[in-house]
Formats: C-alpha cells, structure tokens, sequence
C-alpha cells in the first residue's frame, strides 16, 4: 500500500472511531466570581442580541468572544437619562437586591419604558469611570439601538459576545445550616432541575437566587420574586421526593407534576430556590439519635448546637438563619411546623385540617395531616396565608375571650404575679398587652378536669388515657398502607428483594402500628372525633358572626429550654400521651405559633450566655385561619409582636430574658 493511501485509510479508521465514540456535551450552567461574590448563570439564555446588532455589539465589548460580560438592564422613563439618574438606579438597587452589585454595570443597556419623546443617554466620563462603565446602549424602541429577541426586565444579566446569547444571574448562598437537600433552577419545561453550582471551597450545599429585580409583584402575583422553600415530601415537577430516605429517592424517578399546595405559591409570583430536609418520613427525630440517611439542620438560634425540632426542621431552620429566604413550608401532623416554629423562634402554622390540598404530599397520616407556611414577619405571613388558604372568610374583629389553661402552662408560670426575669414573666407581659389589645381579661381553666366534668356520658376514662394511643395508631397504620408496604414492595422489586434502609424512628413507630389488631384505626378515628366534637363544644365554640370563634385558646409552644445536639436521649419510643400539642390534631382546629420573647442559659457549648425562643402557640375554632392571621398582622402594628430576625438571637431589640 503507498504512502497517501496508507494515510488516507488512517484518516478514515480515526474518523470512523470518532463518530462512533462521539460524546454530546450538555451545559449545566456557570460559575462565577464577580466582586468577591459568587455567582451561577443557568446554561439555558433568556434572550440574545439581534443578528443585526451583533457588530454594533462587538464593536462595544470588543471582538475578545471567550469570556462572560456583565451588564445591567435599566429601564427608565426619563426622557434624558443622565448621572443622576444613573446615580439613583445604584442606589436603589444597592439597597433592595442582595443579587445585583455595581459590579454588573460594566455595561448598560437602557430600556426606555416612558410615553415621551426620543430618549437620550448622556452620561458624563467620570460617572462610567465611577461604574467602570465599559460599554453603554439602549434599546431600539425610540433610539435605535440594539434589539433584544425577548425584552428582559431590569437587573444583572452576563452577556455572550459570541453569540450574542444572555443569561440571567443567581447569587449562590452556603447552606451552613444544612438545612435543604439541594438548590433548584427552573428548568425551561415548567418545571426545576438540581442546580448544577457550588461555591469554591463550600463544605455544605450552595442555594441560587435569583434577583429581586426580575420580578414585580401585581395583584395576579403578589409574591413576585420571593423565595421560597420547599420541605421535600412536597412532589414538584422535575425533581425527586425524598422525604428523608436516600433509598426512597434514588428508587423513584422525577416527579412529573408539582403539588397543588406548591403551585398555588409559584402561581402567586414565589420563586423555589430549594428542596429543605424532612425528616425520615415526617416521623420526630431526635438530631444526634435518630438522622442516619441525612444529616439533621442546624437550628441557628442560642449557641447554634441546640435541636431544630422534627420533622419540618430544614424549612424552619432556613427561616431563623437566611435572610435570603422569604417563606418556607413544611407539614404538621403532631406538631411538625409548631416544633420547628418554637425551636427556631419564626412564625409558623398548623391550619385548619383540609385548609388546602395534600395531592401529592407524602402521606403520615391523612385524617391528621396539614400544611403550613413559615415566616419571620407577621404581615407577609398574613398575607401568605391569605393567599394560600383560599376557601375560609376572612374576619377584622376578634374574639373578646382568651383561655388560659392552667394545666398547660403549669404551675411555674401562675405565681401572682410571675417572679420578675421569668419565662412565666414574659408569657404574662404579653397576654397582658394581648388583653390590652383585645379589651378584655383571660379566663383561667384547667382542660383536664374540665374534660372530667363535661365529657361524653358514654366515656369514663380521662383526657388522657382517652388518647393515649390515638395518635400513634393513626399514623402508624396509615403510613404503613400508604408509603411503608407500597415501597418495600416497589424496592425488593427493583433489588433482588432487599430491603430498604430505615432511620430508628419511623421503623419503631411502624413496628408498633404492625403490631395492631385490624379493627384499632377505626377506634382511633372515633376516640378523635369524640374529642373533636368536645372541644368544638365545650372550649372553643365556633360559628360566631363577627368573630368567627368563641375564643382564643393560649398555650407554650417554647419556654427557651436546652435540648443540645450533642446529648443522646436514647432510642426513640412509640408518641403515646396527650398534651396541649395534640388539640389541634383532634379537634382540627388552627393552632399558630408566635415568637414573644427569649430566655437566657449559660450554655455548655460556648462557656457563655446565650438566648433561646419563647413562643405561644394560639388555637382557635376550626376555619378561622384567616381571623387570627388579621389579629398577628394587626397586633404587628401596634407593637405587641415584632417580626424575627435570623440569627442566634431572635429580635432585633432583644426584649428583658431570663436566665436558667
């Protein structure tokens, strides 16, 4: 064979051996650092320059088409945009978008949105060197500028040179807390993908944002823009469900729809940024005993090693540590969003049973399972709830009646009146300023006796041998028919008939449900309703005109108590008992979670005193959601509660504590 034929076979055998190993590359997005923040661009554009303003283009940026050009979009109705215009736009959004930086004005492109005539852009030398203004233009709506294939709103954007291609901007955020599974994008199809972004050196997962500044509420969607987190037993389209159990998320494929819950937020404008951890199952996991799959949050008040609570726990744990998160919701069937809410001291619910639809929500228990929202601030948490519980009456007066239960609140709490730096102090100067508020005095009763002395003829246990085994029975016979035996059956199909790894606690709650005689969950629906229509009865009578319930009903949902990661309580047990945690679970009532104080300890941890959350837990008359979130949103105004902020304390202006 000669010389060029042998080449030429040559060329063809490496040809043909590229084609058949050819590999297709898929962008999963940029990562980049700008002005010492780390950023991510999705790898999908949001517009891209006109064919016919390519050259234009490259003559401004230059002809260099190998790096990512920052620049903002900046819409104006001034007819001369000049530097004091430009000054103003830097301001604002300085201060209303932790996303944009003046570090995206290497180039501007400005929008005129105004009815005038011709705009004109005349910024001086010394304000584009103040910005390190490198290129400026407009759109060609009035000045003949260069065109965008799709208009974009204002903010950060990076620009292609190439291709002329632009992409949006997310601002990455460490997880430090651990408290989400991952960070979501939209992924073009309606649904989101797992952010393909970390910050460099980042030990934990990194949550993109985008800017405030896409977005612009209306009253179509009034929660334009903000963030929010989902727990991840919530099915959302394009991604996974986990609910806590690593086998139970690698066995089943991406969901194909989202929620009904979670779309009538993405419907009203909010924007997931995340899946936050549940844990195992939405059973209650003791941080340091019972997380095995994954790793429990961080509850960020106190010393920062105290327990976040269970099983809503990533969701409230975000709120009391990211100020870059602006709703989270969770679920609560015995206490799931109320436990977080009072450990991390934020606004947190358990709504009326049936507030809203558990379509594709992972089932505990479905004659007991809720959906709430949590919050750092009263009013946007009002609204939410406005929003989100769509089919209740919204009332503007309140009842003149408060409960106070004095077997819930114990005896430490009723001196008269409290010792002056107590826990017991804090409660009372509240329900003072609530009774101010309300014009009324609370009424002192004592729920137990009070079940003795007006309970059902045909009932002679108390309260609380009644409903001891109430609870357990239910979500433990329901779960095991509904998630438990389903996915031990799909997984040893799937794996040669293994079984699945399970944390200690729902495993010793579903041992006991499997250790039941058939006939006991019927017995636990008729010792709830039995209750249910008790409560409905003799406590809290519902139905009233103008105020919806008969009363408010107070108890503590947190008195500031240690619960330290690093202790280990022991093996989880059966959730056998009655407490004031459970009324709202029987009686379906609302029960709403609100921060009123702190309370000081010398913590081991840090050698030093630190604070932790005191919080009341409101219940009212079944369907009157809507009555008390008026009530938090106007006792917000007049001063009588204060919104949280995050971090190891939960005021801004710490009120007087109390040391233990």
């Amino acid at each position: 064979m000669g010389l060029i034929a042998a080449v030429i076979v040559s060329a063809l055998a490496i040809l043909s051996f590229a084609a058949a190993t050819q590999v297709t590359l898929h962008s999963t997005g940029t990562t980049f650092v700008l002005g010492n923040v780390s950023y991510f661009a999705p790898p999908s554009p949001v517009s891209r320059i006109g064919f016919f303003g390519l050259p234009e283009l490259l003559s401004l940026v230059g002809s260099s088409t190998g790096s990512l050009v920052p620049f903002s979009v900046i819409p104006t109705s001034e007819s001369d945009f000049d530097d004091s215009a430009l000054d103003v736009v830097a301001k604002a959004w300085s201060a209303s978008d932790d996303v944009w930086s003046t570090s995206f004005m290497t180039g501007l492109y400005i929008k005129y949105n105004g009815t005038g005539h011709k705009p004109s852009v005349s910024l001086s030398s010394s304000a584009k060197s103040k910005y390190a203004v490198k290129f400026l233009t407009s759109s060609s709506s009035y000045s003949g500028g260069i065109a965008l294939t799709n208009s974009l709103p204002s903010g950060p954007y990076l620009l292609e040179p190439a291709t002329g291609n632009i992409f949006e901007v997310y601002r990455l955020y460490n997880d430090e807390q651990q408290s989400f599974v991952y960070g979501t994008v939209p992924n073009g199809n309606g649904g989101f993908q797992v952010a393909s972004a970390k910050t460099s050196g980042a030990a934990t997962e990194s949550i993109p944002v985008p800017s405030r500044l896409y977005f612009t509420p209306t009253a179509e969607k009034p929660f334009a823009g903000y963030r929010l987190g989902v727990k991840d037993i919530y099915d959302v389209q394009g991604l996974h469900t986990g609910c806590g159990n690593r086998a139970y998320w690698a066995l089943y494929p991406p969901k194909t729809q989202t929620a009904p819950a979670v779309q009538r937020l993405l419907d009203g404008g909010m924007v997931l940024v995340g899946k936050t951890k549940s844990s195992q199952f939405a059973n209650g996991e003791v941080a340091t005993d019972d997380w095995v799959d994954l790793h429990a949050p961080y509850n960020p008040r106190g010393d920062g090693y105290q327990d976040g609570s269970s099983s809503s726990t990533g969701s409230g744990t975000a709120m009391a540590a990211y100020s870059w998160l602006d709703f989270a919701i969770g679920s609560d069937t015995g206490g799931s969003m109320r436990g977080p809410s009072g450990a991390n001291g934020v606004f947190g619910n358990r709504p009326s049973h049936g507030a809203i639809s558990t379509d594709d929500v992972m089932p505990l228990s479905p004659e007991l399972d809720t959906l709430g929202i949590f919050s750092r601030d009263a009013k946007l948490w009002t609204q939410a709830g406005h929003w989100w519980y769509q089919n209740f009456t919204s009332y503007s007066q309140y009842p003149k009646k408060i409960l106070f239960p004095v077997d819930s609140f114990g005896s430490s709490y009723l001196a008269e009146p409290p010792a002056p730096g107590t826990v017991g102090a804090t409660f009372n100067a509240f329900i003072t300023q609530l009774e101010g508020f309300l014009g009324t005095t609370r009424t002192e009763i004592n729920l137990t006796t009070m079940w003795d002395s007006t309970k059902p003829s045909n009932v002679s246990s108390t309260l609380r041998e009644f409903l001891n085994t109430t609870y357990p029975t239910l979500i433990t016979t329901d779960q095991i028919a509904l998630l438990a035996e389903p996915f031990f059956r799909d997984y040893a199909a799937a794996t040669g008939g293994r079984k699945p790894f399970i944390d200690p606690a729902p495993l010793t709650r579903w041992d006991y449900g499997w250790s039941l005689p058939a006939s006991a969950h019927n017995e636990a629906i008729v010792e709830k309703t039995t209750f249910m229509d008790w409560f409905q009865k003799e406590i809290v009578p519902g139905g009233v005109p103008d105020t919806c319930s008969d009363a408010i009903f107070l108890y503590p949902q947190s008195s500031g108590g240690t619960t330290y990661r690093n202790a280990y309580p022991g093996p989880p047990t059966t959730p056998f008992g009655f407490s004031s945690g459970r009324i709202a679970v029987f009686a379906e009532t609302p029960d709403m979670v609100v921060p009123v104080g702190e309370a000081a300890y010398n913590s081991t941890i840090t050698g030093q005193i630190e604070y932790l959350p005191v919080t009341l837990s409101f219940i009212t008359a079944k369907n009157c959601d809507l009555m008390l979130f008026n009530l938090f949103a106007a006792l917000q105004d007049a001063d009588v509660i204060k919104p949280v902020v995050t971090g190891s304390r939960v005021f801004e202006v710490p009120p007087t504590t109390y040391i233990s």
